[in-house]
């Protein structure tokens, strides 16, 4: 990623938000690195560095600040929109998958060698992908650090390090404190017993009506709910479970998570983010479809409006399945009834528990293998759907299909369309919600064509789709203010 240091400069020269987390800057003098938007004074030119990321700042031995915690910046949009391996790369370390799996595992994943892999990413980011998981490793434990009362030592394994040696090193190179340091001096802000309370940044502006009303208008009973401005959900993370709420706010969204294994603080903050598209650029979308002027107005009323995406890319092509052709009302209803089948939850969704202070307690959405083992009564729904459900959720579970994060989305969609009943609808719907395409566009929705001519669009098929070239690549954006506008 080339770095052009006058744009840079002025960025931190004006203390810019919207570049927090395009890059970093390092400074000679001091010795540390910060976000753009640093409050700091402005350094000299002469003894300013940029670097592409946080890992590659760190590796050539710059430390984070301590006033602007540029680890916890914004993520890069450019890993949503780009669908290369560096790309799909960053989506899964994000995830916490060189964590889980080592750089074998990512390589495996991506279908390229480790040697390869290594190689691409350090040269457009400056550090290979352990220097990366190790940037969000030390990301991890100043939370636990800072919002728990753990061990030391129980934190440094929660957070992915090898051995408590590893994580007391990594932590003084990177904050220049020790643990205990760290934890002497945490903020006042702590979360009740049993939850980890943080803060996810975000680009400003951010439309938060949008967003809570998409996911409330689509929220299945027992796994998900919307209180005020509150969004409660259940998660399944790669070692349990989880709860967490998600309250907007100015500059970040408040996060409570309620953990049944710490070991997945990293990867349920990825989905977290993911779910609210936290790492888009606002700016640079709003820009491109406010050139249209029959999107004009809808952007000067509604700006940051953003793709509500998903937790679980298994879950979001099911929903898309059972919502072909029917209510969103009767899909809920559908979804719900086999969520209780596949022993989500007994009888009606459950009205007490740990939910965050909802008083329900929430699941998370069934496994791709539970789905195919449920008995033909469990799906209420016409046997030729019931089918494409059942081999969907056999070819996931047998990894046939990727619909996570880091998949190819060309791949992907290719393979899903191969199965009867899923066609380019669903296809796309899948592609921008669960894989992240921010490309997409449905100009066969029905509700997409209205809300076209709502704003005064063509609405025939083939003359929207015409129309929506001038959207590129942005047009995941443009169909959900289509929906709104609907």
């Amino acid at each position: 990623m080339e770095l052009d240091f006058e744009r840079c400069y002025r960025a931190v020269d004006s203390r810019d938000q919207r570049f927090d987390g395009w890059f970093y800057t390092a400074v000679t003098s001091t010795g540390i690195y910060c976000r753009p938007s640093c409050p700091a004074m402005t350094p000299k030119r002469e003894n300013v560095t940029f670097f592409p990321s946080a890992a590659a700042a760190q590796r050539a031995g710059f430390r984070a600040c301590k006033r602007c915690r540029p680890d916890a910046a914004p993520g890069s949009p450019e890993w949503d929109v780009r669908a290369d391996l560096v790309g799909r790369a960053m989506r899964l370390i994000g995830d916490g998958v060189v964590d889980r799996e080592g750089v074998p595992g990512l390589a495996s994943r991506l279908g390229y060698t480790e040697r390869h892999l290594n190689r691409m990413l350090t040269a457009e980011l400056g550090a290979g992908p352990l220097a990366l998981a190790r940037v969000q490793r030390a990301q991890t434990a100043r939370i636990l650090i800072e919002t728990t009362d753990l061990g030391l030592a129980e934190i440094a394994f929660a957070s992915g390090f090898g051995s408590v040696r590893q994580f007391n090193d990594t932590i003084q190179e990177v904050y220049a404190q020790a643990p205990g340091q760290l934890r002497e001096r945490r903020p006042v802000r702590k979360a009740e017993a049993g939850t980890i309370s943080i803060r996810l940044a975000y680009r400003s502006p951010l439309h938060i009506a949008s967003l809570l009303d998409f996911l409330e208008q689509r929220a299945l009973p027992g796994v998900e709910e919307r209180s005020g401005t509150t969004y409660r959900r259940g998660l399944v993370l790669p070692h349990g479970s989880a709860t967490v709420a998600l309250t907007p706010a100015d500059r970040w969204v408040s996060a409570t998570l309620r953990l049944s294994d710490v070991r997945d603080l990293a990867p349920a903050v990825a989905r977290c983010r993911r779910l609210f598209d936290l790492d888009a650029d606002p700016d640079a979308v709003d820009a491109t479809l406010g050139a249209d002027v029959a999107l004009r107005d809808a952007i000067k009323n509604e700006p940051g409006v953003r793709v509500p995406r998903a937790v679980d890319g298994f879950e979001m092509a099911v929903r898309a399945i059972v919502g072909q052709q029917v209510s969103v009302a009767g899909a809920r209803t559908t979804l719900t009834r086999m969520i209780r089948a596949a022993g989500g939850f007994d009888g009606a969704p459950p009205t007490d528990g740990p939910g965050l202070g909802s008083g329900t307690a929430l699941v998370g959405f069934p496994a791709a293998r539970t789905v195919a083992d449920l008995p033909d009564l469990a799906f209420g729904m016409p046997v030729a759907r019931r089918e494409t459900v059942r081999r969907l959720a056999e070819a996931v579970a047998d990894g046939k299909i990727d619909l996570e994060p880091g998949a190819d989305r060309e791949e992907s969609m290719a393979r899903l369309m191969e199965l009867p009943g899923i066609g380019a609808w669903t296809a796309g719907y899948v592609a921008m919600r669960a894989i992240g395409d921010p490309d997409v566009f449905l100009p066969t929705d029905l509700a997409v064509r209205r809300g076209a001519a709502a704003l005064g669009l063509p609405s025939t098929p083939k003359a929207l789709e015409q129309h929506a070239e001038r959207w590129r690549p942005w047009r995941s954006y443009a169909l959900i203010r289509l929906w709104r506008a609907s």
